[in-house]
């Protein structure tokens, strides 16, 4: 998992409360066996003019001019700028996948679903989730100033506004630990890798049998 320690990235806004996990990855893209490629189809159904399908040449889509990603300002953006409820609906976590491998790294708003906000932590995502109020007047500046952009300290849990300004943000001690130490659910395991071998050893000398595979059942 990608570490997570000063970030500094122009920000996009997605103006809608209550965004579910299906409009940011709709559930036919879900049939993919892999765990890569659905930046392509991050909010397909409002990003696209034409229906989405997987395997399809994102080049041969017809892109909706309407949409905050599709405008040039926003192009190369790695902070999301989101309402309240982000990420409610289903628990799928093609969600943070696809909003990850679009580019972005971290995501603030007021509040979000709670499998979502787990999953975003799992894969590498920072959820920052601050006041009502002072998402809005980010809201107003990213619209007034074209190129916005914040810079995110983790290890201080500040936000850092174009002037200076810092905004103060909570995290849990141990998914901050992770996220700076690029720990997923795997690599906090082979953390402990001396004492898991440790405790392989030990068990088969006191349970050699445990060594002998199982004999093959006849075809």
């Amino acid at each position: 998992m990608q570490q997570f320690t000063l970030h500094t990235g122009l920000v996009a806004p997605i103006d809608r409360e209550n965004v579910d996990t299906d409009a940011i990855i709709p559930k036919q893209f879900l049939k993919s066996i892999r765990k890569t490629g659905f930046g392509p189809n991050l909010f397909d159904e409002w990003r696209y003019l034409d229906p989405g399908f997987p395997g399809q040449d994102p080049g041969s889509r017809r892109p909706n001019p309407d949409f905050v990603l599709n405008q040039s300002r926003y192009a190369g953006a790695s902070v999301l700028l989101a309402r309240k409820n982000f990420g409610c609906g289903s628990s799928r976590e093609h969600a943070p996948w696809a909003i990850d491998q679009y580019g972005f790294r971290a995501i603030i708003a007021p509040s979000f679903a709670d499998i979502f906000f787990n999953n975003c932590y799992k894969n590498g995502l920072l959820p920052i989730q601050l006041p009502e109020a002072t998402v809005g007047t980010l809201f107003d500046e990213v619209a007034a100033f074209p190129g916005y952009v914040l810079t995110i300290d983790l290890q201080r849990q500040v936000v850092i506004k174009p002037q200076g300004e810092e905004i103060k943000f909570e995290v849990q001690a141990f998914r901050k630990h992770c996220l700076i130490n690029g720990l997923d659910d795997i690599g906090l395991t082979l953390t402990h890798a001396d004492k898991i071998k440790a405790f392989e050893s030990r068990r088969l000398l006191e349970k050699p049998w445990l060594a002998h595979s199982s004999p093959t059942p006849n075809a």
